[in-house]
């Protein structure tokens, strides 16, 4: 099969913002109801070396109706939650949650100094799905897959899988209704990696170091890309390298209606999660 790689179609800026308990952060997905990915709905990055910007934390509330993948670069994270899951996020680990019909968790930081790195992202679950019960998944570092690459660079396979150089690599997460395939790609300077993502998937990169371009076109720091149909991506880093994050999902094609914590199909279902969990329905 021919190759049709992917090319940018549009790009916007992290936005500074807060969530939690006063938690500073960018968010590079999901600014507003048009800058969404479907099935993605939102992607959080929290990079800061000042325990002021994180010691917050996210203190106990509530989820339903998506799933939440955390990836941390540096730092320790401790999630808990009604449902007696309990995980500690260390260094290149992630944590996958599925809200499903109801969960209220807490994510505090462990540490009181030093540089908290990663990211949120949520990404949505079909209608058949959302009231699914919750559940939840601890991933370490050495558990997820590392793919290299030619010229030194290397790929965390966070989600999904992928095949590269005529071997498949697949990670511990998946989900059959969406398909994510979510990846670190790091670069050498100067280095061009080509990797096939399926036509059917929408996708998205978001730069958060170094330099790089898709097809001639560059992406710059703090940026995020959507990017066009094709099956492929070329992404070429500049001289300093350059270090991103792809998203790509199977579009859901249902209506959104989000209110804060809940994400549902439609108003009178969010009108439901809200009475449930002023009811005491989550932890029933």
């Amino acid at each position: 099969m021919n190759a049709s790689f992917r090319q940018i179609a549009a790009v916007f800026p992290a936005m500074p913002t807060q969530d939690g308990a006063g938690v500073s952060l960018k968010r590079a997905l999901g600014q507003s109801d048009r800058q969404r990915m479907d099935p993605y709905l939102m992607m959080d990055v929290f990079f800061s070396n000042d325990p002021k910007d994180y010691l917050a934390g996210f203190p106990s509330h509530p989820h339903r109706g998506f799933e939440t993948i955390t990836y941390m670069l540096e730092g320790n994270m401790l999630h808990e939650d009604h449902a007696g899951h309990r995980g500690e996020l260390k260094t290149g680990g992630i944590q996958w949650m599925t809200a499903g019909k109801g969960i209220i968790h807490s994510e505090m930081p462990q540490q009181v100094d030093g540089a908290m790195r990663g990211f949120q992202i949520w990404l949505n679950l079909p209608s058949a799905e959302k009231m699914k019960a919750p559940a939840y998944q601890n991933i370490e570092a050495a558990n997820l897959p590392k793919v290299p690459l030619a010229q030194g660079g290397e790929i965390t396979l966070i989600a999904g899988q992928l095949e590269l150089g005529g071997m498949r690599y697949q990670s511990p997460v998946q989900a059959s209704a969406t398909r994510p395939l979510i990846a670190d790609i790091r670069l050498e300077a100067g280095e061009t990696v080509e990797l096939p993502i399926s036509e059917e998937l929408n996708a998205l990169l978001f730069l958060f170091e170094g330099e790089a371009e898709v097809e001639g076109k560059k992406l710059n720091f703090d940026q995020s890309a959507l990017l066009t149909a094709g099956n492929a991506l070329r992404l070429k880093a500049g001289e300093r390298g350059g270090r991103a994050m792809l998203l790509a999902g199977k579009p859901l094609n249902e209506p959104v209606v989000q209110y804060g914590p809940f994400v549902m199909n439609s108003v009178e279902e969010i009108r439901q999660a809200i009475d449930d969990y002023n009811s005491g329905r989550f932890v029933g």
